[in-house]
Parts: C-alpha cells; structure tokens; sequence
C-alpha cells in the first residue's frame, strides 16, 4: 500500500496515451516564430549605421539600396518574413550564407553576412551587407530593429549549472503573485501570460529572443525571467538584452566539452554580472554556498549592487569584500524543516526581515533555489513577503516528479544530468527512504552523447555510490556510439571502491527502466534521472518520441496488471 507521504512526495502527473514510435526530424519542421504584429521599419542605411557593414559589389548596388526597409532580422532561412534582413553567419557546420537565396525567395530583402559568405551568395537581387564578424553585433541590431524592446521590459537573467529552471518558475512565480504580467524563457518552455511555446534552447538566439521580447510588449508583460545558458553568455545570444537583475545559482562540472576548462565556464557565467559586459545586469543576486559564487562575488567591480544568499553560515570569505562590499546585502536560510511527502519550509532572513518559505519541491539544494528566488523577487522591485508565500505552490515538470500507478514504492523522474545533481537527487531520496523505514534505491541513468565527455565516469561513481541498484542505460546519444557512453559511464561505477550498489547495463532505456521496476519492492524508490521534462531520445541524429515519465508509468502499470493476475 502507498503511504501518504509516499503519494505526496512530489506531484504526480497523468501520462499522455497514444505516443507513437515514429522518429521526428527538425530539419523539416517549420520553425515556431513570435513576431510581433506592429514592427518598426528600419532602413538598410541605418542597419549599416548600426553595424559598421559596407555593401557588398557583386550584390545588388543601385542608389536604392539605403532606403530598403527591413521589419525583422532572421538566421534561419524557413522561418524567414518578408521585410526581413536575412543573417547569413558562419556556423559550425555550414556557414549560414549558403542558404541565403531559399531566404531571399521567402521575402528576405538583404542579406548580413561575413566575406566568406559574401562570396558564397555571389550575385543576387538584394542588397548584401558584409561586416567582419557578423555576429559580434546581431544582438543589438536584433534589438535595434525591433525598437529595443528589453528597456520596456524587467528582465531578470537566471544563469549557473543547475538549479536554473526550478530558480526561474519560482521566481516568476513570486512576480505573479505580486500583480505583474509575466513571461517566462527556459529549457522547459517559454510562456508569455498563459500561452506556453516549446522551448528549441535554453536561451534562444538573439534574433529570435528579441522578437519575443517585441511580442512580449505587445501583450503587455512587464516582467520577464529567463535562464541564461554558458553558451548564450559565450555566443551573444543574450547580446543587447538590459538586464535588471541577475542571478548566479552554482558551479559544477557540465559543457567543458564546449568550455575549455573551468576558467573558461566560469568566465562565461561572469559576462553576466561583470561591469565591464555590455549585458551587465544593474543587480547581481549571487548564491555564495560554493567557492565559485564567493568568488564571483569578490570579482565584481565598484557599479554593480551585490545582493548575496547562503543556505550556510556566514563565512569571511563569503563575504564581499572591495568595492562591492558596501552595497552588499545577505539572505540566509535559517529554520530548515521538512514537511510530509517531500515538502520543506525554512526562513528567509535578512537582517531583522524574517519570512516563512514553504516548497513543495524536496532536497536541500531547492532550498537554495528558493532563497534564491526570494531574493531576486525583492531585487526586482516586488515585495518580498508576497513573493515567500507563493512559492508554496510551484511545482516544475521534469524535476523530481512523482509518477504514480498505484505502486507500494516511490517512482520519480528527474533532469539530474550532470554528476553533482545526481549526487544531490540521490542524497534527498536517500534522506526520505531512511524517513520511511530504509528502503532501497535504484537509480537509472545515462549520459548524452555529443557533450562533455568527461563527466561521464563521474556519472556512473555518482550512481554507483548512492544506489543499490545502478542500471546504465542510454540518454540521447545523438551521433556518438550508445555502448561507447555506457562503457565510460560503468568505468566510473566500478572506480568507486568500498561500499557501492550492483551495476548492470542496459542499453535500451525503456527496458531498463522495466527492470528497475521490476526490482523494486514495498518501500524502495526508483529513479529515472537525466531526461526529466524531455518528450524525445536523440539517436543517430534523429529525434524518437520518448517520455520518462511515460515509459515509468507504462512500466509501473504492467508491473500491477502482473501482480493483480498473480
């Protein structure tokens, strides 16, 4: 039988019926486009103005040519307008100039590109704009050609390794609840008011993010919580965006297969709160839990208002110390409990300010991200003690989730992918297994293809030093081979030394979610972990309808239907 505090451990949700097992491919899906209804017009004299380009002499040169009008700008030649300034820009697998005439036949009316592509469009029937390194100012002509639309917005950047997404629903939530109109922009989805998007990339790139922005206007949003990406920081996806406030979560071990090191990660991350960075944001809102916030914190120059949280005690070195110590504010966490079925309340405590929290969200590190969020909530203009009590009612899809098919143990899907979330998802579900009499934990888990290889080993010795059961399955392996990733991630489970779970290997992530199911007995706990909110398996480069939370349920129902006929 389940318990209640079982059933209420994390929200359950209803699985969707009917998913079918034919692959999906995006190379042909027309892309999902928010632009807005009214654009400004733009001349390609001021475009060239903005950007410091030059016409190109084999494109079209006529004495016209200043004064065509452009009404968007575009990198993607299938979601091109008409009126659009076509972004031909060098990618990393093909430069984007090769695809500039399918754009002018959609309505493009000039191309921006580099030489290289310059060359590669050769003679066409629009104006071509050639500047070095194109993309080192598409964020702010996107901006400028939309009218500047994030200086009529309250834009709070959420950026660190983990902990963005659930920091970003609560925060929107705590903004809602204050009476603002708002937006959201994540890994999950993006939403403006009620209307939600599927989400491509965590943050979009500049073009596309600045027409939302533009829409977002239109529709009356005043606050807008996105999470800030590495690569969105790296690339200048967030180029020209005004950030009111920003807000650094952790750091641990994930893109390095993109970053060069953890200096270069780090450094990214920096762009968001270091004065000298044209994105900036006015408030830094910075967790100082992990050496890499303190030293952030200390980093940052005389300019830029510290706001600094600690689930820890105070420590001199999480103190700022130089210019920015004197603007410095603290929120501690203080009178950490935990509730029934996974709920925490704890105080949010600055000075003689004292707010109760309560989350609905288990494990230590969502109390982290609800301070968090209480903080940046106050730095964003709202009442504090509002934003507190409605984070009580957050839940985030993907992120510790309870499925629920009338099992005797606890089944829950997590987006744990990186090794120090895993470690931290099994030490919460450990911590309530030993609440409930010391059950046993199996964990299911993988790692993606295509990304950092190194963190794999430290994949599977996460799983292996907190699991009785560790299956290694595949995640999306994308274009790498599946066994390979298995065979670096079971080199870690069986590194660790001492006490560890058994570690089988199971390639097909389905069956290996069935067999541990099918080991769990009353009182255990499953754990699918690395996929979490994911609705598809990335294999050989295509794209396979696949939903943990789905396949668990599916999984837990077959296991009942074989217990009822016993």
């Amino acid at each position: 039988m389940t318990t209640e505090s079982e059933r209420s451990f994390v929200p359950a949700q209803s699985p969707r019926s009917g998913s079918s097992a034919q692959p999906r491919s995006g190379s042909s899906a027309q892309p999902q486009l928010l632009r807005p209804a009214a654009p400004p017009a733009t001349t390609l004299r001021t475009v060239a103005e903005l950007t410091g380009a030059r016409l190109a002499p084999n494109a079209r040169s006529t004495d016209d040519a200043a004064d065509v009008r452009v009404t968007g700008i575009e990198q993607r030649s299938n979601a091109v307008q008409p009126g659009d300034l076509f972004a031909g820009l060098a990618g990393a697998q093909a430069h984007g100039a090769r695809f500039a005439k399918d754009a002018i036949e959609r309505g493009a009316v000039a191309v921006y590109t580099d030489a290289a592509g310059a060359e590669l469009i050769g003679a066409v029937d629009v104006p071509v704009l050639v500047r070095e390194n194109p993309r080192a100012v598409l964020g702010e002509l996107s901006s400028a050609l939309y009218g500047n639309p994030s200086e009529r917005l309250r834009i709070i950047g959420i950026t660190g390794t983990s902990g963005k997404t659930t920091t970003a629903y609560l925060v929107e939530t705590g903004l809602a609840a204050a009476g603002l109109r708002t937006a959201l922009i994540g890994t999950i989805e993006t939403r403006i008011g009620g209307n939600r998007v599927p989400s491509a990339l965590t943050t979009p790139e500049a073009p596309q993010l600045h027409a939302m922005f533009a829409v977002m206007v239109e529709q009356g949003v005043q606050a807008v919580v996105m999470e800030v990406s590495s690569h969105a920081l790296a690339l200048g996806r967030v180029d020209g965006v005004d950030f009111a406030v920003g807000a650094f979560t952790n750091l641990s071990q994930d893109h390095l297969d993109f970053h060069a090191d953890f200096e270069d990660y780090f450094g990214a991350k920096r762009r968001l709160f270091d004065p000298a960075s044209p994105v900036a944001a006015k408030i830094a809102v910075v967790c100082v839990d992990d050496a890499w916030g303190r030293r952030l914190v200390g980093e940052i120059e005389n300019g830029t208002q510290v706001v600094t949280v600690s689930t820890t005690e105070p420590t001199p070195a999480a103190t700022p110390s130089g210019p920015a110590a004197a603007e410095s504010a603290r929120w501690t966490a203080t009178d950490v409990t935990a509730g029934p079925g996974g709920t925490q309340q704890f105080t949010a405590t600055r000075g003689e300010v004292k707010l109760p929290v309560r989350l609905r969200l288990p494990g230590s590190y969502n109390i982290a991200n609800g301070l968090l969020a209480v903080a940046v909530c106050q730095a964003a203009g709202v009442d504090a003690a509002v934003a507190a009590t409605a984070l009580a009612e957050v839940d985030v899809p993907g992120r510790m989730q309870r499925v629920e098919g009338g099992q005797d143990f606890l089944a829950v899907v997590d987006y744990a992918h990186k090794p120090a979330a895993v470690e931290s998802v099994i030490a919460t579900l450990r911590s309530h297994l030993d609440e409930q009499g010391g059950g046993r934990l199996a964990v299911v888990v993988g790692a993606g293809g295509d990304r950092d290889a190194g963190k794999r080993p430290l994949m599977g010795a996460a799983g292996a030093r907190g699991a009785d059961l560790l299956i290694i399955t595949d995640d999306n392996p994308r274009t790498e081979d599946p066994a390979a990733i298995r065979a670096a991630v079971r080199a870690g489970a069986e590194a660790v030394e001492g006490k560890r779970g058994e570690v089988r290997e199971v390639g097909d992530r389905a069956a290996a979610i069935g067999a541990a199911v099918d080991w769990a007995r009353p009182g255990d706990a499953v754990l699918v972990a690395g996929k979490g909110h994911e609705t598809g398996q990335e294999i050989s480069g295509v794209k396979y309808p696949f939903d943990d939370r789905e396949v668990l349920a599916a999984a837990l129902s077959e296991k009942m239907k074989d217990l009822t006929v016993s």
